[in-house]
């Protein structure tokens, strides 16, 4: 697979990545009436953004399809034959990246929303949390384990940014519990992330899985976000206590 460059103009391509500001002059929208200035403002900088134009052209869903893409530039986890998982993966660019990548494997995604069908990659309509739904995932990739579990998740934002970042802490971890169920050792777990204060104790938490705990803010993360994403590799399991509990639990039952 060629390897994944940004393009700065051109009219289609596969890749498509950071695309330059055209020469044409910025589209300014109109308030209307009934139209709240915030919504005009999204709709303004959509228009505007030149990964929503990338997405278009390059046939991906979103522009989410390119965070994806420029972490993996950075990291190159993406490889032909590896075994994917993602997590939230509606409304599916991550996976068409995934599949993109990793034809040879098997690229599986779970999301409470329904998912148009991705080329190259399985859907379910599930709950991470139900283990109902973890075994669905382990059937359809065939009793072996992930080498990635992936989830760019985030709850509804609430416009409190404390509130927003504590959320969606929850939801890794939730991501991280699947992860140890189905990631292989040695295997990557990629996540987003909103910054702030319990993302230290967090990185912590991973560093006792993982070898390796990197922090990217990708180019196609909005620059006025505190979004930025949790690369972990080198997976090595549970933390021995979570390990020691488990045990225990079993034990009494």
């Amino acid at each position: 697979m060629a390897e994944y460059k940004p393009k700065r103009t051109g009219s289609s391509g596969r890749s498509g990545g950071p695309p330059g500001q055209s020469r044409d002059l910025a589209v300014r929208v109109k308030s209307a009436r009934g139209r709240k200035n915030s919504s005009t403002r999204w709709l303004q900088r959509q228009l505007n953004d030149p990964y929503v134009a990338a997405a278009k052209r390059d046939g991906y869903r979103g522009r989410a399809a390119y965070k994806l893409l420029e972490i993996n530039d950075k990291l190159k986890f993406l490889n032909p034959g590896k075994r994917v998982v993602d997590l939230g993966c509606a409304p599916g660019g991550w996976l068409q990246v995934a599949a993109r990548y990793c034809g040879e494997g098997k690229v599986v995604g779970i999301d409470l929303l329904p998912t148009e069908p991705v080329a190259g990659a399985q859907v379910i309509e599930g709950d991470v949390r139900e283990p109902s739904d973890l075994d669905r995932v382990r059937d359809l990739l065939n009793g072996a384990q992930a080498d990635i579990v992936l989830s760019d998740m985030a709850a509804s934002s609430t416009g409190h940014k404390t509130t927003d970042h504590l959320r969606i802490i929850a939801l890794i971890e939730i991501s991280l519990d699947f992860a140890h169920e189905v990631l292989a050792p040695g295997g990557w777990f990629v996540v987003k992330i909103l910054q702030g204060g319990a993302q230290g104790e967090l990185q912590k938490q991973l560093a006792q899985c993982f070898d390796k705990v990197r922090v990217i803010k990708p180019p196609a993360s909005r620059s006025d976000s505190s979004e930025a994403y949790i690369a972990a590799s080198g997976y090595r399991g549970p933390p021995v206590k979570a390990t020691a509990d488990a045990a225990d639990d079993a034990s009494e039952s």
